[in-house]
């Protein structure tokens, strides 16, 4: 399972969802899915633009669990 960790980055950049809703381009309702981890795809593009927006590398938001854990 991949977990979407941008609560936790967008505490370390104390910066609001709907800040980075701007920066990024995208509805804050798209973040608020992705953050609640409902989301079931982000695209590329989107995920680079969320690292430009935070100065962070992907793997700083994607975490992989294993489901049987």
């Amino acid at each position: 399972m991949i977990i979407i960790n941008i609560d936790v980055m967008l505490a370390k950049r104390k910066m609001s969802v709907t800040e980075l809703s701007e920066k990024v381009g995208i509805t804050m309702a798209n973040i608020s899915v992705l953050k609640n981890g409902k989301a079931k795809a982000i695209k590329i593009d989107t995920l680079n633009k969320i690292c430009k927006a935070l100065n962070c590398q992907p793997g700083e938001i994607l975490e992989w669990r294993d489901e049987d854990e």
